[in-house]
């Protein structure tokens, strides 16, 4: 294994700082060829992804949870010996 120096962990910085803004700039020159709509339409989808869908899957969990303790309770009441079945 190598030994971590500090020359390495610059290097990798640097790196990685090199990738980011490789990043940018095809993002920058994406969003100059966009139109309008576009830009409006990436932003609508770039909110629902940050801010809705968390959302709805904390929800969905949380009455999944809900769910599965009132089903354990119910069958824990038709588990119970004293408990009699009107047929």
């Amino acid at each position: 294994m190598k030994k971590i120096t500090a020359q390495s962990v610059y290097n990798f910085l640097e790196e990685v700082l090199q990738a980011v803004l490789r990043v940018a700039r095809l993002g920058a020159r994406l969003l100059r060829r966009m139109t309008p709509q576009a830009i409006l339409a990436a932003a609508l989808l770039l909110a629902l992804l940050v801010a809705i869908l968390p959302l709805a899957l904390v929800l969905f969990v949380v009455f999944m949870i809900f769910k599965v303790m009132v089903g354990a309770s119910f069958v824990h009441g038709r588990r119970d010996p004293h408990f009699k079945d009107i047929n």
